[in-house]
């Protein structure tokens, strides 16, 4: 027995019919897609619908937040971040409107920001931190330890900058020819000095400042103008002799490790720890822990509800946590997850800060005025 074919009409009837199931189904799969912001795996083979999320970000964060890895573990959670990056001290002078929160690498940023969006989405989360470091190159760390600036074990690739002789050197416009062991370096020519970021609209230019300030006037946190008075000679000294700075820790660090530019920068503990965790060359670089130096507690502000999951995520989940420690940054809280991670790269890094104080942050309205003085 064969099957009976339907007359023209009616084929046409149900092919029509039949089209118009399919588009309403691809009409409702969009609709559902949309109204969940997009999907992703989570990890099962299952599609998790996530939630957009914007945030303005200091840029020693990009590389963390593109990371493949830290997006699929944001995925999972049912998140997908989008950020934009700006120099900390910038922040605060940039419209918020539109941001699920902002992530400067300081607490003073991070309350002037706070302050002015009017946030009462939570407190601040502090999920990581990074001490600031001197990377040089091994003939300048070497000349600076010859010559009582620096110490320095032989064959080592981490010491310790001696801030007090530094900042001396600093206020009596020392160069490089005038420190012994130089003359076999043809590099090392010109007023010595540390490469940093501008105080006025980067984190780690300013809280260079805020040591130097503090060693400079007896171990004591600058509080008011006066005491931003006693060491502006020696702030102008600092930031003038450098000339034109960068917005961002980023750019110098990458000058520094493509062989260019000043022998001795500023950056973060991560920006190093992150290149030797992910095996990339790092040349001759020599890490130099200033003996007096300010931690950057890198602090999210959240604006919205949705910014505040994201700073929850951030300091408590084990895999986004785990992830920050292969950038380079140290966990709040657990100094083990990064000790145990940089272990095979001791000769480096100074991972329990031995021997390294931690100098206090003055206000933001004092760190500006810091800013203001070496400036003008």
């Amino acid at each position: 027995m064969g099957f009976r074919e339907h007359p023209a009409p009616v084929r046409r009837i149900s092919a029509i019919a039949l089209a118009a199931l399919l588009l309403a189904g691809v009409v409702v799969a969009v609709l559902v897609g949309r109204s969940n912001g997009g999907t992703a795996n989570d990890g099962d083979g299952r599609r998790a619908a996530t939630k957009t999320v914007r945030g303005l970000i200091g840029s020693e964060k990009s590389e963390f937040f593109a990371d493949p890895a830290v997006v699929k573990a944001l995925a999972a959670k049912g998140y997908t971040v989008r950020t934009e990056p700006s120099g900390s001290w910038a922040m605060e002078q940039n419209p918020v409107r539109g941001y699920d929160f902002a992530f400067p690498g300081s607490k003073a940023p991070a309350d002037e920001i706070q302050q002015k969006a009017k946030a009462n989405k939570g407190a601040p989360t502090r999920p990581f931190y990074s001490p600031l470091v001197v990377v040089a190159h091994s003939s300048a760390a070497r000349v600076l330890a010859d010559n009582g600036l620096a110490t320095l074990p032989p064959g080592s690739r981490t010491g310790t900058l001696r801030m007090g002789a530094y900042l001396a050197a600093a206020r009596a416009d020392r160069t490089w020819q005038q420190l012994k062991g130089t003359a076999a370096h043809a590099e090392l020519t010109g007023t010595l000095f540390i490469t940093t970021t501008d105080p006025a609209t980067s984190n780690s230019g300013a809280l260079y400042l805020a040591a130097a300030s503090y060693v400079a006037d007896g171990g004591k946190v600058a509080a008011n103008d006066a005491a931003v008075a006693r060491t502006k000679p020696l702030l102008r000294k600092l930031i003038q002799v450098q000339g034109a700075q960068q917005t961002s820790s980023d750019a110098p660090f990458r000058d520094f490790i493509s062989g260019v530019g000043n022998p001795l920068v500023l950056v973060y503990e991560s920006q190093v720890a992150s290149l030797l965790l992910q095996k990339q060359q790092v040349g001759d670089l020599v890490v130099l822990y200033p003996d007096t130096t300010v931690s950057s507690d890198h602090t999210l502000v959240p604006l919205t509800e949705a910014g505040r999951e994201i700073g929850a995520l951030l300091a408590g989940d084990p895999k986004l946590r785990a992830l920050a420690v292969r950038h380079g940054f140290r966990p709040q809280g657990a100094a083990a997850e990064f000790t145990v991670a940089t272990a095979p790269h001791t000769g480096y890094l100074n991972q329990r800060l031995t021997g390294i104080r931690q100098a206090p942050v003055p206000t933001a309205q004092v760190l500006r005025a810091m800013a203001g003085a070496a400036r003008s």
